[in-house]
């Protein structure tokens, strides 16, 4: 039975004519003939050419409808080369939660505080009622607590479960990620410093709005790149 490895069952993934595999618990299924795989991609979610072991552990259905479809080879054993340390293993065993959801799970936080942090300083320059302009300082803070932590277990989560390899949302996910925890600190050591920073207009109070306004799409961007590895766009 063929070997297969993760990046040349890539190719398979029902485009210019090709078959449409899929991966499971090691076996490769060819679903070609599936009406539900038309075009490689199922439910407008999950795509053709990848492994489904844990997706479809929240689907509808049991892997037992895979059986049903010709098994054409296996995933060649790559052991030797992803031997994870026997401490992780034995706690990956024990807590499957920090197997993908570490990650998923801690990013919605720096999400939050950033985007409140913008919206409650564009509510002070609109009311100039203070309490908004003090909450936004408190999101802000809070997004700084939160973001090293999405950045720490998003790196954990690309090695655990992408085993490091490059690719574009990610490389564009971390640059733009520490360029925002970089603003941040920016923005949070001169708001402490200068507390009537948005008091009054002038240079540096238009700067550090700049500063506080970019979180926005910058917040924008990583979520999108995020989404994408979770939720491929299916491709016209």
């Amino acid at each position: 039975m063929k070997e297969f490895d993760l990046k040349e069952l890539e190719r398979f993934k029902g485009e210019n004519g090709q078959s449409v595999y899929v991966l499971h618990q090691g076996k490769v299924f060819d679903v070609s003939d599936s009406k539900l795989w038309k075009g490689g991609l199922h439910m407008k979610r999950h795509h053709a050419g990848k492994d489904l072991t844990t997706d479809i552990k929240g689907a509808p259905h049991g892997p037992e409808v895979l059986e049903k479809y010709p098994q054409v080879g296996i995933l060649k054993d790559e052991a030797s080369e992803r031997e994870l340390p026997g401490a992780l293993t034995w706690l990956l065993a024990r807590i499957p939660l920090l197997r993908r959801h570490p990650h998923p799970m801690t990013v919605h936080f720096p999400i939050v505080f950033m985007f409140s942090a913008t919206i409650f300083n564009i509510l002070y320059l609109i009311t100039r009622v203070k309490a908004f302009e003090l909450t936004a300082l408190h999101c802000l803070g809070a997004g700084l607590l939160f973001t090293p932590v999405a950045i720490i277990t998003g790196f954990y989560t690309w090695w655990l479960n992408y085993m490091a390899k490059p690719a574009r949302a990610v490389t564009i996910k971390k640059r733009v990620s520490i360029l925002m925890f970089i603003l941040a600190i920016i923005a949070f050591i001169w708001r402490i410093m200068v507390p009537n920073i948005l008091d009054t207009f002038g240079l540096a109070s238009v700067i550090y709005l700049v500063l506080v306004l970019s979180f926005f799409p910058l917040v924008t961007i990583i979520g999108w790149f995020g989404a994408q590895l979770t939720f491929p766009i299916e491709k016209d």
